[in-house]
C-alpha cells in the first residue's frame, strides 16, 4: 500500500532563517538526495520502495512528502524517518537541521487497512495504546491529549514567530489595535491566529498535493472511487463527478497564487469562488492547529473570524453546498474559477478550460475563455 508520509525539518535552534536564495539551495540539496534513492531498507532487511516525494521549503525549515510503498503504517514511517535522517546527515549544509515530525494522516478505514495488511510477528499491535508506546521514541503523534506544556509553548513561540510572515494582513486585521476602545482581542491571541493562518499554508497546499496525486491513480473522478482525501471530499459533494484531475490541478494553482498573495505587502481581494472556498479550508486549518496545541481561546477563535469576514467581505462560499433535488450540483465546477469583475486575477493555468471539467459543448480557442469573466452569463456562473 502507499503511504503518504510528511516529514518535518526544521533549522537548528537558533540558526539565521532562509533568503530565497538560501531555500532555493536547499530545495537542490533535498532533490539531489532523494533522487538518488529508488527504495529504503525496512525492517529485518524490508525493501520499502519510495514512488515519489514533493518538497516545499520556508523560512524555518522545509516540508517533505514521501510516497512510500510499504505493508504497514509503521514500516512507511520507519523508513521515512530513516531516510530523511541519513540524507540530513549526509549532507553538510543540513547536517545540523532537525526532524521535528514524521508521520502519516490517514482516515479510519485506510488506516484499518493498513493493519489488517501487517502479517507476521512484526504486526502493529490492534491495541492503539500499545502502538503509541512503540512508537513514543518518534514523532509527534498529533494527539492533543498528549502535548505537554514545553510543546504548547514552543507553538505558540513558533506561531508568534510567524506572524509577520502574514505581510498584507497587520493584526488590526485580527482585531488587535493599540487603542483600546477599538481593541477586539490581546496582542497575543492576534499573533497566534495569524501565524496559524502562515502554518496552515503548507497543511493546506500539501494536503492538496497529497488528493491530486491520490486522484491521479484512483480517479479519473472523485466520484468515481471510494479513495479518501483531505479536501476534494470537502468540497460540495453534489459536483463530486466533475472533480476531475484537471480541477484538482487547477484548485492546487489557485491555492498557491492565494497564498503567495497573502504573504504578500497587497492581496487585493479574493478573485474567485475557489478563492472563496481555499481560504475557508485555510482558516479551518489555521483553527485545528491552535486547538491541536490547545491555543485555540476564545480570543484567538475570536481573531480568525474578524480575519476571515475582513478578508472575505462579501464572501458566498455556502451557494455550492446548498442541497440538490437529484444529488446533482447544477452549473459547473470549471466556473468557480472565472474572476469576480475585470479586476479579479486568476492564475492562467486555473483559468485555462480545456472542457476536462465538464461539458462545456465546445473547445477554448487559446485558453482564455475564462480570463475575462466569460462563462458566468448562462445563469450557472458564481453569484456575483
Amino acid at each position: 500500500m502507499t503511504y503518504a508520509v510528511t516529514v518535518d525539518v526544521e533549522l537548528p535552534e537558533g540558526g539565521p532563517e532562509l533568503d530565497v536564495l538560501q531555500r532555493e539551495g536547499v530545495v537542490f540539496l533535498l532533490r539531489k538526495g532523494l533522487d538518488s534513492i529508488a527504495a529504503i531498507e525496512g525492517p529485518d532487511g524490508m525493501e520499502v520502495d519510495l514512488v515519489d516525494d514533493v518538497i516545499t521549503v520556508h523560512r524555518l525549515g522545509a516540508r517533505l512528502k514521501l510516497y512510500v510503498d510499504a505493508p504497514a503504517l509503521e514500516f512507511a514511517e520507519d523508513a521515512a524517518r530513516e531516510v530523511v535522517a541519513g540524507l540530513l546527515e549526509s549532507t553538510e549544509p543540513l547536517a545540523a537541521w532537525e526532524i521535528t515530525r514524521c508521520g502519516v494522516e490517514l482516515a479510519p478505514e485506510v488506516l484499518q487497512e493498513s493493519l489488517d495488511a501487517a502479517d507476521g510477528p512484526d504486526a502493529p499491535p490492534a491495541d492503539p495504546a500499545e502502538r503509541a508506546r512503540r512508537h513514543a521514541a518518534g514523532k509527534p503523534s498529533g494527539d492533543a491529549a498528549r502535548r505537554d506544556d514545553t510543546d504548547v509553548a514552543d507553538m505558540r513561540r513558533k506561531l508568534r514567530s510567524l506572524a509577520p510572515g502574514l505581510q498584507a494582513f497587520p493584526l488590526t486585521s485580527f482585531g488587535h489595535s493599540d487603542d483600546e476602545e477599538k481593541r477586539i482581542v490581546g496582542r497575543e491571541a492576534a499573533e497566534i491566529a495569524a501565524g496559524a493562518v502562515v502554518y496552515a499554508i503548507d497543511l493546506l497546499v500539501d494536503e492538496l498535493f497529497t488528493d491530486l496525486a491520490g486522484l491521479e491513480e484512483e480517479g479519473p473522478t472523485v466520484a468515481d472511487t471510494d479513495a479518501p482525501f483531505m479536501i476534494l471530499d470537502e468540497l460540495p459533494r453534489q459536483f463530486a463527478q466533475q472533480y476531475s484531475v484537471l480541477f484538482a490541478r487547477r484548485l492546487t494553482v489557485t491555492a498557491v497564487a492565494l497564498t503567495g498573495r497573502l504573504t504578500q505587502p497587497h492581496f487585493g481581494r479574493l478573485s474567485c469562488v475557489a478563492e472563496e472556498l481555499l481560504l475557508k479550508f485555510l482558516v479551518g486549518q489555521a483553527e485545528a492547529t491552535a486547538d491541536l496545541y490547545e491555543l485555540l481561546s476564545e480570543e484567538v477563535e475570536t481573531a480568525l473570524q474578524v480575519f476571515a469576514d475582513g478578508v472575505g467581505d462579501d464572501m458566498d462560499h455556502e451557494w455550492p453546498y446548498a442541497p440538490a433535488a437529484d444529488g446533482v450540483g447544477k452549473g459547473l465546477a470549471q466556473d468557480w474559477f472565472i474572476p469576480f469583475g475585470d479586476e479579479g486575477y486568476v492564475h492562467p493555468y486555473a483559468a485555462h478550460d480545456d472542457g476536462e471539467d465538464g461539458d462545456t459543448g465546445s473547445g477554448d480557442d487559446g485558453g482564455d475563455s475564462g480570463c475575462e469573466g466569460g462563462g458566468g452569463d448562462d445563469g450557472q456562473g458564481p453569484p456575483r
